[in-house]
């Protein structure tokens, strides 16, 4: 008995994006789209979708940095106390270096 096979289905597109271009931009993306081999409208869906997932990571990256710098600026500003391990090796490095 043969199996079913599943077939994907495409998604439904139903939201518009509209843009006013100057007659160079437009000249520029038909240009750019035909070297590619795809409609303006792939190109431009393709392209924007790019550019928009790596500005969202750009931005998160930076964020993550801001995080982490005041993260590591507030434990050089407020360390935390020694704890008994710490205090144990001060004192044993003190008495072999002579204070």
């Amino acid at each position: 008995m043969p199996h079913a096979q599943r077939t994907s289905r495409p998604t439904i597109k139903r939201e518009r994006l509209e843009a006013r271009v100057t007659v160079d931009e437009k000249r520029l993306i038909v240009r750019a789209a035909n070297l590619r081999g795809t409609s303006v409208t792939d190109f431009i869906v393709v392209s924007a979708h790019q550019v928009a997932k790596e500005t969202i990571k750009d931005f998160e990256m930076l964020r993550l940095r801001d995080e982490a710098r005041q993260v590591f600026v507030n434990a050089i500003l407020n360390p935390p106390a020694p704890n008994k391990a710490a205090r144990v090796a001060a004192a044993r490095y003190k008495e072999h270096v002579g204070k």
